[in-house]
């Protein structure tokens, strides 16, 4: 994969950069600055370097036109902040003004450009209206740096067009992120402990499938724990179930004692009356969810306090530790302890511990964990399952 490096010298040359900015806002407020915090080595290496920088970036997703709910002004002025140094934002993402903009940087001046998804043409299923938003975008620059590794997954203009339009390279975040990868799936050190969470089993299949194979432990909490009680016979009562997926996830389970591989599921539930910050709930056995005085009403919203100790201990044990998904509905104080157990447990094992990005990033800063407490917390939930499914990636193939 091409590198910074491979580009020769940057100085006076204009650099289009592809980050992941994609950070929770809410009423223009930025809830975790994470993904920015992660662009900046990239940033500062390039700025260093005496280049001219446009970065370019996703929000959320606006209907393929502007939208105020995803403008990046916040992420501009937010980034101003932990740079040091102005980011001058363009309210537009082609057009003159950005035109404008961009001609009038000096080196080591830094632009960012709108909300790339306020144009339909970025995410087209149409290869040439995605080439043809590409080359207004390259039309920018010298050179494609692309650091955005939460999109690397996707084939759209900014990630896969651009980079054939320029001359491109990976930056920084996506080297590193590659490189947790591969340190999961080559010769990981043993024991190696997978653990799953998540509302749904089937955002999880691929990754189960591809890793029977490689793992020890696969701890299996959140709501897709209840597919699993469900398989193994179980009543769950009103807990999120995916009835379609059941004779899959029986055949994991046989799989997986063919292979010798423990899948751990919880032995004690948290069930609630309803899905609310308030809700009347008490824990029960795993094999009675409906034993809970709510019946067969009760949802099922964290894994038990015992539960919670056991996929602590097998953590404790491991060499290697991968999470994705939380316990629970971490976002909920009353059904949060789950995933704060486990992520405390990450914190305190000597093995090497990933995070997989998504919600298990937001849950682990959201619960008052720092990025440093863990071996890597990823920017990209989506590309890291994909990548550990053993599925290529558009965004990094083009950079080969």
């Amino acid at each position: 994969m091409r590198t910074i490096e491979s580009l020769g010298s940057l100085r006076s040359k204009t650099v289009v950069v592809r980050c992941d900015l994609n950070v929770p806002l809410s009423d223009g407020v930025i809830s975790d600055d994470g993904r920015i915090r992660a662009s900046l080595s990239t940033i500062r290496e390039l700025r260093d370097a005496g280049a001219k920088l446009v970065l370019i970036s996703h929000l959320g997703r606006p209907k393929g036109e502007p939208d105020a709910r995803y403008s990046l002004r916040p992420v501009a002025e937010r980034m101003s902040e932990l740079l040091g140094a102005p980011v001058r934002f363009v309210e537009e993402t082609i057009g003159d003004a950005a035109s404008a903009a961009v001609s009038g940087l000096s080196d080591g001046e830094v632009v960012l450009l709108e909300n790339l998804r306020f144009s339909a043409a970025e995410t087209s299923a149409d290869a040439a209206e995605r080439r043809a938003f590409a080359e207004r975008l390259a039309a920018f620059g010298d050179a494609f740096v692309s650091d955005g590794f939460g999109v690397v997954h996707r084939q759209q203009a900014s990630v896969y067009e651009l980079a054939q339009l320029l001359p491109s390279a990976a930056g920084r975040l996506v080297v590193a992120e590659l490189d947790v990868l591969q340190r999961l799936t080559v010769n990981a050190a043993r024991p190696y402990t997978v653990v799953l969470g998540g509302s749904k089993v089937s955002d999880k299949l691929g990754v189960i499938s591809h890793l029977l194979e490689r793992v020890d432990t696969l701890l299996i909490g959140g709501g897709m724990l209840f597919t699993f009680l469900a398989a193994q016979g179980h009543r769950v009562a009103a807990s999120l179930l995916e009835a379609d997926q059941l004779d899959t996830v029986r055949g994991y389970l046989s799989e997986a004692e063919r292979r010798g591989v423990r899948i751990v599921l919880p032995t004690d539930i948290i069930v609630a009356e309803k899905f609310a910050a308030d809700a009347a709930h008490e824990t029960v056995p795993a094999d009675a969810i409906e034993s809970s005085s709510f019946g067969a009403k009760g949802l099922g919203l964290d894994i038990g306090p015992k539960s919670a100790d056991a996929f602590a201990a097998v953590i404790a044990e491991s060499a290697t530790v991968f999470w994705n998904g939380p316990m629970g509905v971490f976002e909920l104080d009353a059904f949060a302890s789950g995933t704060r157990t486990v992520a405390r447990a990450l914190t305190e094992t000597d093995g090497f511990t990933v995070v997989g990005g998504g919600d298990s990033a937001a849950a682990v800063r959201a619960l008052g964990f720092s990025d440093d407490q863990f071996g890597h917390i990823s920017t990209g939930g989506g590309a890291s399952l994909e990548y550990l499914e053993g599925k290529s990636l558009p965004g990094l193939e083009v950079l080969a």
